[in-house]
């Protein structure tokens, strides 16, 4: 994260009707964010029937469905698959009514070719992103605290993203944001096909970047390898 995922966040606070100088992060600002780490999630929720609210919040980066026995789940969650996420068991009710916004200044993926791995930086030139959601909350037993978790939607990659990899987040341009974090519209396949078509508006850039090792944690993580121009 840095100072324009800083000013997406604050635009989040502001709605929540609190002072962005008055509010402390709770979530792991970085360059080399992991699964199960926390991450920044905008979300909005009710109570008893009160209109919504808006919501700013650390979650864990790897989703836990409320009826998860434990945290270690056989499978990864830290991603959900746009085609499928509204009709699997993990992620179907979070679809319908938990869905969040997690932003971002942009992202890793790497290139295979034959044995060889090429890391690249993804992003949008001068702004964050804000990458299409979902959260839960979870809690081992009913004497531990509720934990939120959350997940990144991907869709299938295309134009020239889709030559680095497969996969790609779903990331909302402004217009989706409000339409997808609306919490009295039911989600399905439908909303999320939507998200993902509007996704395809945001003019993504890559450009390849050292394969600095995982623990690497700086700016020199995005720093392009070969000059751009």
């Amino acid at each position: 994260m840095d100072q324009t995922v800083d000013e997406l966040i604050t635009e989040f606070v502001i709605v929540t009707g609190q002072q962005p100088e008055n509010w402390t992060p709770d979530w792991r600002s970085g360059y080399n964010i992991k699964p199960t780490e926390r991450v920044a999630a905008v979300f909005e929720s009710s109570r008893d029937g009160s209109p919504p609210v808006r919501r700013l919040e650390g979650a864990r980066w790897s989703l836990l469905p409320g009826w998860a026995r434990d945290a270690k789940l056989t499978y990864p969650t830290f991603n959900a698959r746009s085609e499928t996420a509204a009709s699997k068991a993990t992620f179907k009710s979070s679809v319908a009514s938990k869905r969040a916004i997690i932003p971002a200044r942009g992202y890793y993926e790497w290139k295979t070719v034959g044995k060889t791995k090429t890391p690249f930086f993804i992003s949008e030139p001068d702004s964050p992103l804000a990458f299409a959601g979902l959260y839960s909350w979870w809690r081992a037993s009913p004497d531990e605290e509720w934990m939120l978790t959350a997940t990144i939607l991907t869709r299938q990659a295309d134009g020239p993203l889709a030559d680095i990899h497969e996969r790609t987040p779903v990331t909302l341009p402004p217009h989706m944001h409000d339409v997808w974090l609306d919490a009295t519209v039911v989600g399905d396949q439908q909303l999320v096909d939507a998200a993902v078509a509007a996704s395809r508006e945001v003019d993504l850039v890559s450009y390849e970047v050292a394969p600095l090792g995982r623990d690497a944690d700086g700016p020199e993580l995005i720093e392009p390898l070969k000059p751009l121009f």
